[in-house]
């Protein structure tokens, strides 16, 4: 373990006697709880989902010559023996994770086959987002049960299906409000993973799953004034960034932290495609009645969202010392002005693009402060990526866009080069 490792250097050097190595090797062991294998958990849940879409498979090739009693049976036994594991598990391993989130797994899919089964048995009217609605309402208990946080992914998964398809497959005739509340039904869950397990794997599943599944239904609100929810996705994303710097979010791994990284990435992707003027020229031409416009749903996501986004700004400088200000933290709000400037001026597109530039350049100016590859390539690729757009966007010649991308592509070597060289001078300096 790393944790050893670190452990028996510091105590190889010194720094603590054996005494408190000791100690600290407990206090982490009974935090972790009991060992568990992360390669048995995973076969265990892959052996869960195998098991039943071949048991799926078996009866699938032979359906049509059952009776109808026969297939009511068949309908419940899987649901039956899902019930039976998750109630051994109860009992007799209940420490156990891979029995926890296997039969979980398993109990899950079982519940989909038995309500498909009885609804084509039996002939009972319905649409996929009332299935999707109900396999989701009896997946909830599960995760809370069991304990399990693979039934929690499950959840999400059906619950985002369910809202994409009332909210933008089923529109107008259906709304996916509902959405909001089976969310937070599973926020509980995910809390105890954030208080107990916050450095496991599933804890950082869940911080990817949610901001997407978030950002995938947030489209949903729109009605008549579908312009304004640029200004909420920019918001949603300012959120996103704010609770990705959170303290315990801001220890990860950039790769485990999928609230910063969606929120930096749907911020410049988003000012990206209102670098062109074509969002504009369209925005200048519509009229909008400021009554309707107030009370629309976009109208109240937006502000929400900006309120939420710039409380969630005000806390974490108020806690933060030194005091600094990330590149893409004052995004939301900025956008906001752009977008009022935008309905009567063509000048618009010159302030985002001068944004993004910016963006770009105070990124790599942070990754070469923090010796920071990731970040420093980061930076270069939003000025890429900005150079691209107006590659598309402008009559320049064929020549000058050449001389400029091999400008770009020296930028990157001589940037990274550059930083490995300083990291090699600063290690041995140390």
């Amino acid at each position: 373990m790393k944790l050893s490792r670190e452990v028996a250097e510091l105590l190889k050097a010194g720094v603590i006697e054996q005494d408190t190595a000791d100690r600290i090797e407990q206090y982490y062991l009974t935090k972790a709880g009991p060992p568990q294998n992360k390669l048995v958990i995973v076969f265990g849940i892959l052996g869960s989902l195998l098991v039943g879409l071949g048991i799926v498979l078996i009866l699938a090739h032979n359906w049509d010559e059952l009776s109808r009693s026969i297939k009511t049976v068949i309908a419940f036994i899987p649901l039956l023996a899902g019930q039976a594991i998750c109630g051994y598990t109860l009992f007799r391993q209940q420490d156990s994770i891979t029995w926890r989130e296997a039969g979980s797994t398993f109990l899950v899919m079982a519940i989909g086959a038995c309500i498909a089964l009885i609804s084509q048995i039996y002939n009972i009217p319905g649409n996929l987002s009332s299935f999707l609605f109900t396999w989701s309402l009896l997946t909830l208990p599960i995760i809370y049960v069991m304990r399990s946080s693979v039934a929690s992914l499950l959840y999400l998964c059906g619950i985002t299906w369910y809202a994409c398809e009332t909210g933008y497959w089923g529109y107008p005739e259906r709304e996916s409000y509902l959405y909001w509340g089976l969310l937070l039904l599973a926020l509980p869950h995910y809390y105890n993973l954030y208080k107990k397990h916050s450095e496991s794997n599933f804890f950082t599943f869940h911080n990817w799953f949610i901001p997407i599944s978030v950002i995938t239904v947030l489209g949903t609100v729109a009605t008549g004034f579908e312009e304004l929810m640029f200004i909420a996705y920019m918001s949603l994303f300012g959120v996103l960034y704010q609770i990705g710097n959170t303290t315990i979010l801001r220890e990860q791994k950039i790769r485990n932290n999928g609230y910063l990284v969606l929120g930096s990435l749907g911020s410049v992707a988003l000012l990206l495609g209102l670098s062109f003027d074509w969002f504009w020229e369209d925005l200048r031409t519509k009229e909008f009645s400021t009554e309707a416009m107030v009370s629309s749903p976009e109208f109240i996501t937006a502000v929400v969202l900006t309120l939420a986004a710039t409380a969630l700004l005000v806390y974490q400088k108020k806690r933060e010392s030194p005091f600094t200000i990330k590149p893409v933290e004052l995004v939301f709000l900025l956008l906001i002005g752009i977008f009022f400037v935008g309905m009567t001026s063509p000048f618009v597109t010159i302030l985002i693009n001068l944004l993004v530039l910016a963006i770009g350049i105070l990124t790599i100016r942070e990754g070469a402060r923090h010796n920071h590859f990731g970040i420093l390539n980061y930076g270069l690729l939003i000025v890429t990526v900005l150079i691209i757009c107006r590659f598309f966007d402008t009559n320049l010649s064929f020549i000058l866009r050449g001389l400029l991308f091999v400008a770009v592509g020296l930028g990157f070597f001589y940037a990274n080069y550059w930083m490995a060289r300083r990291k090699k001078r600063v290690k041995s300096e140390e």
